[in-house]
This record gives structure tokens, C-alpha cells and sequence, in this order.
């Protein structure tokens, strides 16, 4: 397919649209509505648009007040054609999950304006990998955001054929969104952090399989050597031990590695629902 110059789109009458309202997706949709941007959330479960727009609702102008700014308005849509449409950029947020995202990102590549950013908020996946299905990659990226509004470093990397404007543009967007964008320079299994924190999580699940500590203590070590507010177990439990489960088997497969915290992720939690924050105990009960 000819090469097609990205232009830059309209960010003040034209929404972020997010797919996906979970632990990630409502809060990067509460800090772009704080800093006075559109948001359109598209959210096919009913179970969680409630959820989601209660997380906004709650947190958005706490988080203008902040900033100096003031909220834009949120529109909640279950249709993905709803959603994209007129869009200046989408976010996919759903599960990391390679066949999943390669069907999202197909989907909005089909219905978005030529000029819409997709970013994809994958963790551990490369958007190469997604990109299978998809026709008009100039304007396809890494969008990886972590848990705002604790945590507000933003991480963006190329899918092999994004338009290389598109960064700087993204980038000066996060910036006045209250982010901390993070331009990885190559493409990478895992971005900048996350290729460090996987291996912390790896070993800390270890610890615990093997029986040599409890999460309580990992915790208290971890915040006391590094001074830290929260430990990885309360991380962990806080995004989801099924998300967690879902990265460690992105870096397993890649790297060939040992699968035995995953395995016991799985085994002792994810497969019983216990998923922490989301639902049932967590590694800290």
C-alpha cells in the first residue's frame, strides 16, 4: 500500500476515543478529561461502564484542580463505530492479549479517520505484532501509560512504520495532559520500565511459590530498601493478577523463560478469581 503523509488532527473538537473502561482505561480517560480534552470510553460489557464513569466522575476534577484546568465532557458509547468515528486518537485498552488486540486495532483501522492516532496501551507487546490485519500503519504506535494518576510516565514506540511526526506531536499532547513521555528509541518486548519491572515481578512471584517469604514482608523490605510508597505485591494486586499472568506469558514466550511464577500466578490465583483489586484476595490477601 502507497505511503500516506500523516497530517496532524484537530485535538479541540474532536474526542480521545478509549476501547476498554478497566483499571488502565478509565484512569488514562480520567487524566485526559481533567486536562480539558473530549473523551469518548467504549465499553461492551455492562458491567463496567458504571464502574468506569464512577472512577471518572469521581476523580476528574480533583485532578483539574490540580492541573489549573478544566474537564472536559465524557461520552460513554458500547459501539466501537460510535467511538472512533470523528476521533483525533484511539487508545485501545483491552487485555493483553495478541489475537484480541490484532482484531481491536483492525476494527479501528477500518473505521477511524485517516489522520487518528491508534496507540495501543500494551505493556509487553510490540504494535508489530498487531498490525496483521491491519492497512494504514503510519499513524499506529506504542501508547503505554502505567498507573495514572499515581503514575504518570508515558511511554510511546514505533510499530516498525509510524509516521515519525506523530511522536513529537503525542508526546507535547501527554505533556500538557500532566504526563511524562518516555520515547523508546527501538522496538523492544516490554518498553523502557517495564522490561525492568518484569523481572522484579518474576522474582518476587518466585519468592513466594517457593515458599521463602509472604507477600506482607516482601512488601515491607521492598518499600523500606527503596524507600518506595508501595511494594510489588500491592502493585500487582492493584492492576489485576490476571493482567499480570497475561504480561508474564507475553515475556515467557518471547524469552523463552522459566515458567514456574507464572504457572503458580495462575494456579493458586488466577484460575480460583482471585484477581486482587478486581476481585476475590490478592497476594496480600
Amino acid at each position: 500500500m502507497p505511503y500516506t503523509p500523516w497530517t496532524k488532527p484537530d485535538t479541540i473538537a474532536r474526542p480521545i476515543a478509549i476501547i476498554g473502561g478497566g483499571v488502565m482505561g478509565r484512569r488514562i480517560g480520567m487524566m485526559w478529561l481533567a486536562a480539558g480534552y473530549k473523551v469518548t470510553l467504549c465499553e461492551k460489557d455492562i458491567t463496567h461502564p458504571s464502574e468506569a464513569v464512577t472512577y471518572i466522575n469521581e476523580n476528574k476534577n480533583p485532578q483539574a484542580k490540580k492541573r489549573g484546568t478544566i474537564p472536559a465532557e465524557l461520552k460513554v458509547t458500547p459501539t466501537m463505530k460510535d467511538a472512533v468515528s470523528n476521533a483525533w486518537m484511539v487508545l485501545e485498552a483491552v487485555p493483553e492479549k495478541l489475537d484480541l488486540k490484532i482484531n481491536i486495532l483492525a476494527e479501528i483501522d477500518k473505521l477511524a479517520p485517516a489522520d487518528c492516532i491508534i496507540a495501543s496501551n500494551s505493556s509487553s507487546l510490540r504494535t508489530s505484532q498487531m498490525i496483521v490485519k491491519t492497512e494504514k500503519n503510519y499513524r499506529i504506535c506504542n501508547g503505554h501509560y502505567y498507573m495514572p494518576p499515581e503514575q504518570v510516565f508515558f511511554e510511546v514506540m514505533s510499530c516498525g512504520a509510524t509516521d515519525p511526526d506523530i511522536f513529537p506531536f503525542l508526546m507535547e499532547k501527554a505533556s500538557s495532559a500532566g504526563f511524562r513521555p518516555v520515547n523508546a528509541k527501538v522496538e523492544s518486548t516490554g518498553l523502557v520500565f517495564n522490561r525492568i519491572w518484569a523481572s522484579t515481578k518474576r522474582e518476587v512471584l518466585l519468592v513466594l511459590a517457593e515458599g521463602v517469604s509472604d507477600a506482607r514482608t516482601v512488601d515491607e523490605m521492598f518499600k523500606s530498601f527503596f524507600n518506595a510508597s508501595n511494594g510489588p505485591c500491592q502493585m500487582m494486586d492493584t492492576v489485576g493478577l490476571d493482567t499480570v499472568c497475561n504480561i508474564e506469558a507475553v515475556y515467557t514466550e518471547a524469552r523463552n523463560l522459566d515458567t514456574r511464577a507464572m504457572d503458580w500466578l495462575k494456579k493458586n490465583y488466577v484460575d480460583q478469581g482471585n484477581l486482587g483489586a478486581k476481585g476475590g484476595k490478592g497476594l496480600l490477601g
